[in-house]
């Protein structure tokens, strides 16, 4: 299984507040553009309404998901990709605190509906896609939080998740610090 490529952390209220530098060269659309909910700007206008309204659902019900639609290429071009995500939670009382996910290119084979729509279930990852490129250290270790995280329950290893699901949530806080620093050294890239 190949490594998704672009990371990404979203607060409680939906609005991302990190975004995977590979971003830019996907889309087209500066990293910084990309924060709360300005990456919609990417995604297939006959895509948004109901990307909007699954995202809505599954932040109300702090499920994980996998989402498919369309995002621009800064050719102009359209692609599909798989958007999944993983709740995290803390203190004070096991709050919510939004997700970590990644979104990865894929190539739809062609039984599948040639519409946008979500799924409320467990993420599993997909295979990169050949164009996918890696990001940096913290990014590929998130990366490998969500495929554990998704694959956790095949070999019966329950009682990991909750220490995953901690560690999940870190690289959401760490990779989030990066976005907000004022320092570019300070920063994971």
């Amino acid at each position: 299984m190949g490594l998704p490529g672009m990371i990404f952390v979203a607060k409680a209220d939906g609005g991302v507040s990190y975004v995977s530098p590979e971003w830019r060269a996907f889309t087209g659309q500066a990293v910084e553009e990309a924060v709360e909910h300005g990456w919609f700007a990417c995604v297939h206008p006959e895509d948004r309404e109901t990307s909007f309204a699954f995202l809505t659902k599954a932040r109300d019900q702090q499920s994980e998901y996998s989402l498919r639609l369309r995002l621009r290429r800064p050719d102009e071009s359209y692609c599909w990709v798989i958007i999944g995500a993983v709740p995290s939670y803390g203190p004070p009382d096991r709050s919510f605190l939004g997700y970590l996910g990644s979104v990865t290119e894929i190539t739809p084979s062609g039984s599948e509906p040639l519409t946008a729509y979500g799924t409320l279930a467990r993420f599993v990852p997909p295979p990169l896609h050949p164009a996918t490129m890696p990001g940096s250290a913290l990014e590929l270790v998130a990366d490998h939080l969500l495929i554990a995280h998704g694959l956790i329950e095949q070999d019966g290893a329950k009682e990991m998740l909750p220490v995953l699901r901690q560690a999940l949530m870190t690289a959401g806080r760490l990779l989030a610090h990066s976005m907000n620093s004022a320092d570019p050294s300070d920063r994971f890239h």
